[in-house]
């Protein structure tokens, strides 16, 4: 009797003992929430650290009134002993007492085990108007000596770290600092600031520079800088800013940045320094291929001795607008990034501002990386998220999917992304996407204030949704752009492209969804925007003066928006692009006998068949 009921004892035992599950590739938690942190209207811009005792330390802004850029703004901490499972309250590290206080930079010093905090002040305002040119902003610093619990008093290092004529704008940061581990600079602090000089009232010089301090904290110094002229108001012939920092494998100091309103192609920059941060052996050069909106971005080295090089960046991926974060890798110390297909997207949601930490110690065989990121399902300033997950959760050099060749001599093979398949086209196969087609950058593409050519065959009819044949450039009210849609519920296509001079539309009076192939043109002549549809002018008007081809990163899609939407439900066949307005007669030849026109030609896809890789 006594086994029997051991026996069933041990069964109910077995039953009530909960299943294992697996451990989720993302563990996420939100760590600053103004409904969950009292005090504060909001919480942005966010950094974070590993100490020498291995402590994260989580920095913030809090903002009291509202999400404005000024006003009482405080810095704020939360720290973790267990590696970002669980979090202390949140304290006050640095209060803004009406005044503006943020743009944290925290740096820990390995061989003190001291943390440095940079951070910038200037005085609030409350109509969240921000600083009025010249804006007087103050470059401040404290220090912990117990990892992270008790702060120093600020004290103002603008004489060390801040040229005098630095009046216009100032901005340490805002996100982690580094301490070079290699060569004669080991040791050395390094953070990146950006500022600027009011020449006159339409004259401002712009200017990115690294701050280092050889005797842990003590004082400072201004090394690489860079300078940019550009007007006010005018289109900024470069502005680097928001610099994050990384030690590469060789212990050059890496500089990435945000560029806005750079005459130059995308909006990321970097710049290299091979002297330990005291001057820059490259200039800062944009990343065309790394898509981003305009937004901070975050740098970090992976330290795992004994294993390939990993850089990664931390910023949202969407070509307009801060949603959709995600991680992406470069293998060659930054020179070359994945794309948004091979990268790790962390959330669909809006998301903005980010940092990135490696959580794991450099001699564990499973690398641990947190993200500490602004997101929300509504606003990216909702609240601030962090994140952890394991290397591998990354893949390795993944590829970015199927793809279908060009022909032309550029060789930019499309990726085809979703779920394509082949189907009997105009000439030979054609493509219909269940997806859409991403070319990928090439210099050669960018039409620039020049003519062009996109052409090719569709087909489609099924459904009276707007659909994109083709998307070039960026997206935005005033981003240069071009793109060409169906539009079948009001009976047309409609061919819109933006240029600084603005925007211009022509439009059909057929939307062509009859389910049969056409062969459409789109060409810019001089100052003549056209459409040609199955070798008859179908549309034209005046084009937009000026490039279509500047400042935002340039994307070449086919089958939809760059923003994921009005997806093409149909098929394509044989598109080009070409540098100039291809005549008449070379149309004629290209619809009737798919004839190879080179001239100008920049990209060729016959679309004939999908490689799986």
């Amino acid at each position: 009797m006594k086994r029997a009921l051991v026996l069933v004892c041990l069964l109910v035992a077995g039953l009530a003992a909960p299943v294992a599950t697996a451990a989720p590739a993302v563990d996420e938690q939100v760590l600053f929430k103004a409904s969950r942190d009292p005090g504060y209207a909001c919480f942005r811009i966010p950094a974070i650290v590993k100490t020498a005792r291995g402590t994260l330390l989580a920095f913030a802004e809090g903002r009291v009134d509202n999400c404005g850029d000024t006003g009482d703004i405080d810095l704020v901490l939360k720290r973790s002993e267990d590696g970002g499972r669980t979090w202390s309250p949140m304290q006050v590290v640095n209060s803004g007492d009406g005044d503006t206080h943020g743009n944290p930079v925290p740096i820990v010093d390995r061989e003190t085990g001291r943390i440095v905090l940079i951070s910038t002040y200037n005085a609030g305002r409350e109509d969240d108007k921000g600083c009025a040119i010249p804006c007087p902003r103050f470059p401040h610093q404290q220090h912990s000596d117990d990892d992270g619990r008790t702060w120093s008093a600020p004290r103002d290092i603008g004489a060390q770290v801040k040229r005098p004529e630095w009046t216009a704008w100032y901005a340490s940061g805002p996100v982690h600092g580094i301490q070079l581990e290699k060569g004669p600079h080991a040791g050395r602090l390094v953070f990146g600031i950006n500022a600027e000089t009011a020449r006159s009232t339409q004259s401002v010089e712009n200017h990115a520079a690294l701050i280092y301090s050889d005797d842990h904290g003590d004082s400072w110094r201004i090394g690489a800088q860079t300078d940019y002229p550009h007007s006010v108001p005018g289109t900024y012939t470069q502005k680097p800013q928001e610099i994050s920092v990384a030690e590469l494998a060789d212990g050059s100091v890496y500089a990435a940045g945000r560029e806005q309103g750079g005459t130059d192609v995308g909006n990321r920059t970097h710049a290299v320094s091979r002297d330990g941060g005291e001057s820059f052996s490259t200039p800062f050069t944009t990343i065309p291929d790394l898509v981003t909106p305009i937004v901070q971005g975050a740098v970090l080295r992976l330290q795992r001795p004994g294993k390939p090089d990993r850089l990664l960046f931390s910023s949202p991926s969407d070509t307009d607008r801060r949603r959709w974060m995600m991680l992406r890798s470069s293998y060659d110390g930054g020179r070359t990034w994945e794309n948004a297909e091979q990268g790790t997207r962390i959330t669909a949601d809006w998301s903005g501002y980010s940092d990135l930490v490696q959580i794991s110690d450099s001699r564990s065989a499973a690398v641990e990386i947190g993200l500490m990121y602004e997101g929300g399902p509504v606003d990216a300033r909702d609240e601030i998220r962090f994140a952890r997950f394991g290397e591998d959760h990354l893949g390795w050099k993944n590829p970015a999917g199927p793809s279908t060749p060009d022909i032309s001599r550029r060789h930019s093979d499309a990726i085809a992304v979703g779920s394509p398949s082949t189907v009997d086209g105009r000439f030979g196969m054609a493509v219909a996407p269940g997806g859409f087609l991403r070319v990928p950058y090439d210099q050669a593409q960018l039409p620039g204030a020049g003519d062009f050519t996109w052409t090719g065959w569709f087909r489609y009819g099924s459904s009276k949704a707007d659909q994109v044949l083709t998307w070039l450039g960026g997206m935005g009210g005033t981003a240069p752009q071009l793109w060409l849609r169906a539009e079948p519920r009001l009976g047309r296509l409609i061919a819109t492209m933006t240029t600084p001079a603005g925007t211009k539309s022509i439009t059909t009076t057929s939307a062509y969804d009859d389910e049969q192939w056409h062969h459409v043109a789109l060409r810019r002549t001089g100052d003549r925007l056209s459409l040609t549809v199955d070798g008859a002018e179908a549309a034209a008007g005046p084009a937009s003066a000026g490039t279509i081809s500047q400042t935002v990163s340039w994307q070449f899609v086919v089958g939809q928006r760059l923003d994921n939407t009005q997806r093409w439900q149909g098929a394509f066949d044989e598109i080009r692009f070409y540098r100039r307005s291809v005549s008449d007669a070379e149309l004629t030849g290209i619809r009737a006998h798919n004839a190879a026109v080179p001239e100008g030609q920049v990209l060729r896809l016959p679309l004939d068949r999908v490689s799986r890789g």
